[in-house]
Order: C-alpha cells, then sequence, then structure tokens
C-alpha cells in the first residue's frame, strides 16, 4: 500500500506550475490606420485581418511614453 501511495504521489502531475499565469511585461505597439492617416499606441497585439489598421513599426516598445516618442519619428505617421 504504501508503495502503490508512494508511486502515486511522485507520478502525479505538478500542477501547481498552472495555478497563476506568468506576468509578462507590458508591450506596446503603433499601429497606422489607413483611413485617415493617423498612428495610434495600442497595448495590445495589433490583428493583422483588419483590412484599414496597419502597424507602423516593427518595434515592440515597453512603455507609453516610447512609443508616443517613437511615434512622432515614424514616417507614416507624419504623413
Amino acid at each position: 500500500m504504501k508503495k502503490a501511495l508512494l508511486a502515486f504521489v511522485l507520478l502525479m502531475p505538478d500542477y501547481s506550475a498552472f495555478a497563476q499565469a506568468a506576468k509578462t511585461a507590458p508591450e506596446f505597439y503603433v499601429v497606422l490606420n489607413a483611413l485617415d492617416k493617423s498612428c495610434t499606441v495600442v497595448d495590445s497585439t495589433p490583428r493583422t485581418d483588419t483590412p484599414n489598421i496597419t502597424v507602423a513599426s516593427d518595434a515592440i516598445y515597453k512603455t507609453r511614453a516610447e512609443a508616443e516618442t517613437a511615434m512622432k519619428t515614424l514616417t507614416p505617421c507624419n504623413q
């Protein structure tokens, strides 16, 4: 009985790793609205299946301030 219990405990998967999702650092993106040629900073991954919204830069920014500063220098955003 003890061997069976010990084997069960040793072979039982460790579900504690799934109990809490890992926190990731925030990510900010600059996206371009092709209809009105305006750029916006978003904090979620831009969808690529939207016809009028494109990513203005391939960069991923760590802070919103970085993204807003970069937005001022990007060519597609300043036309």
